[in-house]
């Protein structure tokens, strides 16, 4: 929540499918990262979301940050974690 009680949305939003070793991967860098810098993240399934599946299904996994695409298919975690401290 903000200032406002408003409930705010994750910085960092992982887009991928269960029994995806890509995802998995990517799963292990966000959590780490967020969690080094105290930074909100959640993860959404393309199989929970047909619209997600239309837009990211050739690309996941697909990390996004602020609502924007960071990266697709792979993290690499120094990237991630310059993106995240020049965005605070």
């Amino acid at each position: 929540m903000n200032e406002s009680g408003a409930v705010m949305e994750p910085r960092v939003i992982l887009i991928g499918k269960p029994d995806c070793h890509l995802c998995e991967n990517a799963r292990l860098t966000i959590s780490k990262v967020c969690e080094e810098l105290g930074i909100t993240w959640a993860e959404k399934s393309i199989l929970d979301d047909p619209q997600l599946a239309d837009q990211y299904f050739e690309l996941i996994p697909v990390t996004l940050i602020d609502g924007k695409t960071h990266d697709q298919w792979r993290v690499n975690e120094d990237r991630l974690r310059k993106a995240l401290t020049a965005l605070k």
